[in-house]
């Protein structure tokens, strides 16, 4: 059933675009029948079944969106160098769906800079705060910016001061969250 349960969530996420594991994992328990059970997979098994879930139901497809998705960001990367920006999430993972926003960590002396910059190049922006866990059993909201560029929405997380020395943890393994720097996602782009 935990199985069950973990494709099922891999299902709901990759096609309708929900991003919470918890979520994910209470609709798959709907949808299987199993409301009360207590053995719920790990992110870690989600993302394992997501993976899956792409390489066999939109192969060469996923591996269009996520090469399309990846250029888009070393664009965004160049164009935002000036706060060092980093790739985060689905995109930098390789789970990233047609549903996945550009997430780039972004490393500021204040926000302000960043919201500044976007206003003097004419790019339209909403405000954003993101939670991230940052130890076992703290949180922490981080401010930032979400724009459409082109068909993709890119999310930008400011991280201010000393706060780039150590990554928030990553919502799917709890360790610190994987960070790539354009030269990185280049290499990325090159060896797939």
């Amino acid at each position: 059933m935990r199985q069950r349960l973990a494709q099922e969530a891999a299902r709901i996420m990759s096609e309708s675009g929900l991003a919470d594991y918890q979520a994910a994992k209470r609709k798959a328990a709907e949808h299987l029948g199993a409301h009360d059970t207590r053995n719920l997979p790990s992110n870690t098994e989600i993302e394992a079944a997501r993976a899956e879930h792409q390489r066999l139901f939109e192969g060469q497809r996923h591996a269009r969106t996520l090469d399309s998705l990846r250029r888009h960001a070393i664009d965004a990367m160049r164009f935002l160098a000036d706060w060092r920006p980093r790739l985060v999430g689905p995109v930098l993972l390789g789970t990233a769906d047609s549903h996945s926003s550009i997430q780039l960590h972004l490393f500021a002396d204040t926000a302000e800079q960043v919201e500044m910059f976007l206003l003097d190049h004419g790019i339209p922006h909403t405000a954003i705060e993101r939670r991230y866990r940052t130890g076992p059993e703290t949180w922490r909201s981080y401010p930032g910016f979400r724009f459409v560029s082109g068909e993709d929405t890119i999310e930008l997380i400011v991280f201010t001061g000393t706060q780039d020395r150590k990554p928030p943890l990553s919502p799917v393994d709890g360790r610190p969250m994987a960070r790539a720097s354009v030269d990185q996602v280049e290499a990325l782009l090159a060896s797939a």
